[in-house]
């Protein structure tokens, strides 16, 4: 079995710059960057495959035949990566009609968890926590509660 080097520093290629694109802050650059993940990867599935051979059919010729399997995998991972560049189309779209940009946004939560996490803050327990305070739906105070 002989290995394409080109083929592999092509997949190498595809999937490092698919993952800095992934990584990035604009939805565009993150869908771009799938699309690349997913061409490599199909890349992959097509050279881990091994030789090329005959077509998978019992008798059909001598030489010996091709495995089926990658090239059902490489079908299915185009479905998908179509799939998920459409919605992340969608999204994109939908972010700059709405805010005129396709930058993802800092979550608040996940910031005011670091920084009780910096502060090495622990959170009240279900046990430990306060009567005073409203339960996680904020809608049952404690003069509700003890109507």
């Amino acid at each position: 079995m002989t290995v394409d080097l080109v083929l592999i520093a092509a997949i190498g290629v595809l999937v490092a710059c698919g993952t800095t694109l992934v990584l990035e802050r604009s939805l565009t650059r993150i869908l771009v960057g799938f699309v690349l993940l997913g061409n490599g990867v199909n890349l992959f599935f097509l050279v881990a495959s091994g030789d090329p051979g005959g077509a998978p059919i019992v008798g059909l010729s001598d030489e010996p035949m091709a495995d089926p399997l990658p090239q059902a995998m490489v079908l299915t991972a185009i479905v998908i990566t179509l799939g998920t560049t459409a919605f992340g189309l969608a999204l994109a779209y939908r972010a700059w009609q709405l805010e005129g940009h396709d930058d993802v946004q800092d979550d608040l939560e996940d910031a005011l968890i670091i920084r009780r996490a910096e502060r090495d803050d622990t959170s009240t327990s279900f046990d430990d926590m306060d009567e005073t305070l409203p339960d996680e739906e904020g809608s049952d105070t404690p003069e509700e509660r003890d109507r």
